[in-house]
Order: structure tokens, then C-alpha cells, then sequence
């Protein structure tokens, strides 16, 4: 399968906003969801936001309204925008979509993931 691609990652001040995309090509299987996560040095990857094929949008209890997901199914592009940064924000942030057209799994092997983009925030 061809890759996902995330991009908008940067360095931001503290209070600022950013929104990640990720380009999910040709999944001609009509994954089930589209997911987000991050993972910071000596942590383990944590889970984000998700938004299935359905539209409808799930987010990580830590989120606090901070996060918003969304997708252009015509584009193929989905979204992750999370305001008011913090420094703990700081990490690579990986989009994936799952394997399966049916099923939302929390197995991480079952989806296929973009490279990452890294998110630096500054005090």
C-alpha cells in the first residue's frame, strides 16, 4: 500500500495552535478509521483522536477540548488540529489508518502508519 504522509509539524511557542495533516493516498479498502497518536522520547505511543469512515469523532480522555479531528474524504486527507500547546505536547505525532474496513481495532499492528511529524513547543 502506498504510504501515509504527515505534514505540519513545526516548532511552536507555548498557547499557540497547529494542525497536522495526513495524505492517506489510495486505500481503495475503505478503512474503518483514521487515527492520530503521538509518541514523546522514553514514552509509549499514545492514542489521540479517531474519526471513522462515518464521520463520527472519538478523543483521548487527556484531550480536554484541546483537539479536534476531521477528514476530506474527497481528498483523501484527514486532520488533526490541537490548540493551546504546551511543552508536554512536544513529540512525534503519527497518523494511521486501519487495516480493516470493519473493524476499529486497538491492536497498533492493525493499521498502516505515516512516518511522523515532529511537534516542538517552547515555553
Amino acid at each position: 500500500q502506498a504510504p501515509l504522509v504527515e505534514s505540519g509539524g513545526g516548532s511552536v511557542q507555548a498557547g499557540g495552535s497547529l494542525t497536522l495533516s495526513c495524505a492517506a493516498s489510495q486505500y481503495t479498502h475503505d478503512p474503518r478509521c483514521f487515527r492520530w497518536f503521538r509518541q514523546a522520547p522514553g514514552k509509549d505511543r499514545e492514542g489521540l483522536a479517531t474519526i471513522n469512515k462515518y464521520g463520527t469523532a472519538g478523543y483521548a480522555d487527556f484531550a480536554m477540548g484541546r483537539f479536534t479531528v476531521s477528514r476530506d474524504s474527497a481528498k483523501n486527507i484527514f486532520y488533526f488540529q490541537i490548540r493551546d500547546l504546551t511543552p508536554e505536547d512536544s513529540a512525534m505525532y503519527y497518523c494511521a489508518v486501519s487495516k480493516s474496513p470493519d473493524v476499529c481495532s486497538n491492536n497498533l499492528s492493525t493499521y498502516y502508519w505515516g512516518q511522523g511529524t515532529q511537534v516542538t513547543v517552547s515555553a
